[in-house]
């Protein structure tokens, strides 16, 4: 393989000594990146093994006690489902977004073989997510239009996909090639804003809402699924986390003191972006939940993925509002908590609260 072509794509170099461990890097690799074996980074291929083990299908989630009290005029409140359909509005087309990050950016930069076999698992996932939020639309009969048009109508919602869409719109340019400070910067600031904000503090609120119905029992259904998406999205979270690392790992020139501070103030940027969308999705709260348990909780969450990458926490110490969250993060063995069906999960490595 040509070693000057980082994507896989180049022509083959007949005379290339073989690819050793040491070859292999998480960017800018001159390795052939078809090179899975020997492993170099262990932590990839067991988060894609855990992917695996942990598939699920939305069809498999019964939706009859949902679509009743959807139809059912006492059913719900009418904050409750308008919280619902704005969740569903922003969730139905977030993870396409994802998707699109992953095949179009993030997959043709990272040069490490075993990453890749991740990232190809993730994607699939994320057409799976995708799936369940169509699965949803039709089960309930909601206004298809209305749900997937949302990230243009809904304030809130357009500004946080706006936000998303400025961190990867150059990493999709495909004349945009890694391999100076400034662009292994680019690359590493559309890892954070992916990783770290959109799946590892964006979807969070989202979760926290509806998995407070299905601890009421109410939409067992759709809380399950999101359980489930809660799972896969963890380890999606942990697979970027150790990524981000990694690479400062390998390049500490790229984490200088001013690029950190740059990423303390996208944390804080975003952290406002989902504070609003709170606002948006209870306005007037519900029971057990409102706006402002939900911007404490987003605080939270913020503090915690900087410490995990790294950087100094952008507000005071906050406490989690929903430490039941913490329960929903087991992943090896447990009845569902709605009590619908009894679920064999499996891991290929241990998953903690993130």
């Amino acid at each position: 393989m040509n070693r000057t072509d980082p994507t896989g794509l180049g022509h083959i170099d007949r005379h290339a000594a073989r690819v050793s461990v040491d070859d292999k890097a998480m960017i800018n690799a001159r390795a052939d990146v078809n090179q899975l074996l020997p492993l170099k980074y262990k932590w990839a291929w067991e988060k894609y093994l855990a992917g695996c083990n942990n598939h699920w299908m939305p069809t498999e989630v019964s939706m009859q006690a949902d679509i009743a009290l959807w139809k059912s005029p006492e059913g719900l409140t009418a904050d409750e489902r308008l919280m619902i359909k704005r969740n569903l509005g922003f969730f139905a087309t977030s993870e396409s977004l994802v998707a699109n990050n992953i095949v179009l950016a993030v997959y043709r930069h990272l040069t490490n073989p075993e990453c890749r076999q991740y990232l190809l698992r993730q994607a699939f996932e994320e057409a799976v997510h995708t799936h369940t939020f169509e699965y949803v639309c039709e089960s309930l009969g909601l206004d298809e239009g209305e749900l997937f048009n949302m990230y243009r109508e809904v304030p809130s919602i357009t500004d946080k996909a706006a936000w998303a869409l400025e961190y990867t719109r150059h990493l999709e340019d495909p004349s945009f090639r890694t391999g100076t400070p400034e662009r292994d910067q680019a690359f590493l600031r559309d890892l954070v804003a992916f990783y770290v904000v959109f799946e590892g503090m964006w979807f969070y609120t989202g979760f926290a809402q509806i998995l407070s119905l299905g601890r009421r029992n109410k939409m067992v259904g759709i809380a399950e699924q999101y359980q489930y998406i809660l799972r896969d999205e963890s380890i999606h979270l942990n697979f970027g986390i150790d990524t981000i690392n990694q690479i400062k790992i390998e390049n500490p020139h790229l984490w200088t003191p001013a690029f950190q501070e740059e990423i303390r103030r996208m944390l804080a940027e975003a952290c406002e972006l989902e504070i609003a969308y709170g606002r948006d999705t209870l306005p007037h709260g519900m029971l057990g939940l409102n706006a402002g348990l939900c911007e404490k909780y987003m605080r939270f969450v913020t503090n915690r993925r900087c410490v995990q990458i790294g950087l100094t926490p952008v507000f005071a110490v906050t406490e989690n509002p929903f430490p039941w969250m913490s329960e929903m993060m087991d992943l090896k063995k447990e009845k569902n908590f709605f009590e619908t069906r009894v679920i064999e999960y499996q891991s290929g490595g241990a998953l903690t609260w993130d």
